[in-house]
């Protein structure tokens, strides 16, 4: 199974500075939770979508179509019925309570996707390189980028694990849900074992090679801003600004909605 989300294109948003990219998800993830009405967040869920059709990474939603189902309806059932209002729509829920409803899942779904996209177009040595030109020291930055790397790997290794304990007779496959998670706990040892012994390797190969030897780095992967990014930039300044400005002025709520 491929576990590489990153989609090598050529694209607009591909090339540009990985503090950009940051910057795009940090104020996707903010402006989007300023309103709760769908009609005000119906259009900045369309500029997601227009981001990732620009980019070429939509297609990575496909990986996790069945997820995105469960979310959608998950959320508007249980937003529908926690949410209150002021005017009946149907049985015990009320019309204000489901505009709620979609907005909630809305922006769900957009932001599962706006990280999908982010991740999509953004290399993990350009995601913390662009981390530590924002100021995160290197020794995190590092971290980081080895727990990104350590995620596939041991998503890699329960399926190798499974593949081989089948290829014994172990049949992983029948039963319900609950069943078949429980035949999977027990191979959740062997992974565990295997990664804290890649783990010691990986630490001695470190210790080795002189990590933190000395304080200042050279990076093999540099960037710089460009035209594109300052333009890009000055749109999310401007959006952040208007967004924030209708958000304090009382605009996109729902009249008569009782949260909880």
């Amino acid at each position: 199974m491929d576990q590489e989300i990153y989609l090598d294109r050529n694209t607009f948003f591909h090339r540009l500075d990985p503090r950009t990219k940051i910057l795009i998800l940090v104020v996707a993830f903010v402006v989007i939770l300023y309103f709760d009405n769908p009609l005000w967040v119906l259009p900045l869920s369309l500029l997601i979508i227009l981001h990732g059709f620009f980019a070429k990474s939509l297609i990575n939603l496909k990986r996790i179509s069945f997820i995105l189902v469960i979310l959608t309806i998950s959320s508007m059932v249980l937003w529908s019925f926690f949410a209150n209002g002021e005017k009946p729509l149907f049985w015990v829920i009320e019309l204000e309570a489901f505009e709620f409803a979609i907005a909630r899942t809305l922006i769900m779904l957009s932001l599962v996707t706006e990280g999908m996209i982010f991740l999509s177009t953004t290399r993990t040595e350009e995601f913390v390189l662009g981390m530590i030109r924002l100021g995160l020291p290197y020794r995190v930055g590092f971290a980081i980028s080895t727990a990104f790397r350590m995620v596939p790997t041991i998503v890699s290794n329960v399926f190798i694990i499974a593949q081989a304990q089948r290829s014994r007779g172990l049949d992983l496959d029948s039963g319900n849900l609950i069943e078949r998670i429980r035949k999977y706990i027990p191979l959740l040892i062997p992974v565990f074992v295997s990664t804290i012994r890649n783990t010691n390797v990986f630490g001695m190969a470190l210790e080795a090679k002189g990590f933190g030897a000395q304080n200042d780095r050279t990076f093999y992967y540099s960037s710089e801003f460009n035209k594109n990014d300052y333009i890009v930039i000055a749109f999310l300044i401007i959006l952040f600004a208007v967004a924030t400005y209708l958000k304090i002025n009382g605009y996109g709520t729902i009249p008569g909605l009782t949260k909880f």
